[in-house]
């Protein structure tokens, strides 16, 4: 017996930072015993230096992992195994996905339940997709980090055409987005558009079992998948308008908690970091929600400046209202563009507008 009492008290004292084995003082632990110990003290030591909260969808994984990766590069000490730990977290959204997003709430769908695991320390920083996160953040909760923005547009799929405009009147194309339903109907009335949700690989499946003629998907998500190679075409912005912060990453953090603050810092690109706050005002002043539907963009011109459209439509696109704008690139310039083109498209439309889509 005396070998397992001399195992159970070094591992006890190894945990105080004691190596002494005080069972039988006159005898040496076996060495095996020693090294078994020492492991087994190291993993127990090994706590995660940040815990990253995403949705589970393998578009949300890559984009965590590709925030994993940047804090790794950027931070020694989180370049350790284990240092960085991805937690897996279901949201409404993704639970719910027979019904039109406007019909189970619109806003904070995706985002909710990894809000309440941040602000209850279950996990310490959330990376989120931006077009999904309402305009206003929980209270405890800051966004201080955007990575580079990816591309902005929208990709068309289709096994049988190689465009919008080539599709047969009458052709079904599937879209959970509002935003591309009026843009679609807009200038190809002939066509149909019907709601269709769940992930990049869901939807293709889909398009490939001929549930749709075609169907739309962001280019950055497909980029980030490495599935780029899917889309048949690619939409200009003239043709199809992004949504807002389409592209773009966010990284969210507790207000009170510095340092992961200043991890966030070290990764945020301040040229989309404002493209997405001009947008997101723009946004926040139509109220907008799953069943309004808004587009914009927001980026730098090669003279430097900020180049700003916006949109907003009635979901069957019989009604669109457009409006652009130029100016600095800088916070307060960008912050006060979106603003006041949200007021411009908002006064065109009138209240009226508004109320036909509750």
């Amino acid at each position: 017996m005396a070998p397992l009492r001399c195992v159970t008290t070094t591992a006890h004292h190894s945990l105080l930072g004691s190596p002494t084995c005080l069972a039988r003082p006159r005898r040496r632990c076996p060495a095996s015993v020693r090294a078994a110990v020492a492991v087994q003290s190291e993993a127990q030591a090994k706590v995660s230096l940040i815990r990253i909260g995403t949705r589970g969808s393998p578009l949300a994984l890559a984009q965590a992992h590709e925030t994993r990766e940047k804090l790794k590069a950027a931070h020694s000490e989180l370049a350790e195994d284990g240092a960085v730990e991805i937690v897996i977290i279901k949201t409404t959204g993704d639970m719910i996905l027979d019904k039109p997003l406007a019909d189970i709430g619109g806003k904070g769908l995706f985002t909710k339940e990894i809000d309440d695991a941040l602000l209850q320390g279950r996990i310490d920083i959330a990376v989120h997709s931006m077009k999904d996160v309402p305009t206003y953040l929980p209270e405890g909760t800051i966004l201080p980090c955007n990575l580079p923005r990816e591309d902005v547009r929208d990709a068309f799929i289709c096994l049988t055409a190689n465009s919008l405009s080539e599709l047969p009147s009458g052709s079904v194309v599937g879209s959970a987005s509002l935003r591309r339903q009026s843009q679609i109907l807009y200038r190809y009335p002939s066509l149909k558009v019907v709601n269709f949700r769940g992930n990049v690989q869901t939807r293709l499946r889909k398009l490939k079992e001929g549930d749709v003629h075609a169907t739309l998907l962001a280019l950055a998500g497909l980029k980030r998948l490495n599935m780029a190679e899917t889309a048949t075409s690619v939409l200009s912005v003239e043709e199809m308008l992004p949504a807002v912060a389409q592209g773009a990453i966010g990284i969210a953090c507790r207000s009170d908690d510095d340092q992961m603050m200043n991890y966030l810092s070290s990764l945020n690109h301040e040229d989309t970091r404002l493209a997405v706050a001009c947008e997101r005002e723009f946004l926040a002043v139509l109220d907008g929600n799953c069943r309004t539907p808004i587009a914009a963009y927001a980026y730098r011109d090669k003279d430097g400046n900020c180049s700003f459209r916006g949109l907003l439509a009635s979901p069957d696109g019989s009604i669109v209202y457009e409006t652009s704008r130029t100016g600095s690139y800088d916070l307060d310039g960008m912050v006060e563009m979106g603003k006041d083109a949200g007021h411009e498209l908002k006064a065109k439309a009138g209240p009226g507008f508004f109320d036909s889509l509750q």
